[in-house]
């Protein structure tokens, strides 16, 4: 019998992959602009990022909202 699948869309999907795709997609400017945290717009980098987003709850959870309501402009 096979496991359901989850419904959650950050299911299996990690904070540096999240990271990666929102970076492509958006740029660092634009995430500066979208989620006012320094790590996006003081000499930004996916490393310094990370580092700040796994400390911090509430950076993290604007992040994967973002990254939620643009799952569906990755597929375009």
């Amino acid at each position: 019998m096979e496991k359901p699948q989850s419904k959650d869309p950050l299911h299996g999907i990690t904070l540096q992959k999240i990271l990666e795709q929102l970076v492509d997609y958006y740029g660092f400017d634009t995430l500066g602009e979208l989620i006012k945290i320094k790590c996006f717009t003081d000499n930004p980098s996916i490393k310094s990022s990370l580092t700040f987003l796994r400390k911090t709850d509430w950076a993290r959870k604007k992040v994967e909202e973002l990254y939620v309501r643009t799952i569906p402009k990755f597929k375009n």
